[in-house]
């Protein structure tokens, strides 16, 4: 029995939001193949994939390895903004 152990990004078509998951491939032979998650057999990742941010079901996979080769496809975490005070560069008129 061979294991393979697999990262495939997934993008979600209705939120955008993009992820990878890692799964444990057992092959026993040509033939035949057991997906794992954490120890769990799942099913095949392309067909019932679920996104975990919206639970949208309109997922699609990219070539192992594609985030890390495109790390712009990425959606960066949003920031906290900034909550200095703000400070016109224009003088206010003497009254």
């Amino acid at each position: 029995m061979e294991e393979l152990t697999r990262t495939l990004p997934f993008e979600c078509r209705g939120c955008w939001h993009v992820w990878e998951e890692e799964y444990l491939v057992r092959r026993v032979d040509d033939r035949y193949e057991v997906w794992t998650r954490d120890g769990v057999a799942v099913p095949p990742p392309s067909k019932y994939a679920i996104c975990p941010k919206c639970g949208g079901g309109q997922v699609t996979t990219f070539p192992e390895g594609y985030l890390a080769r495109h790390p712009e496809a990425r959606i960066p975490a949003p920031t906290r903004p900034d909550e200095s005070a703000l400070v016109s560069p224009v003088r206010r008129p003497l009254v």
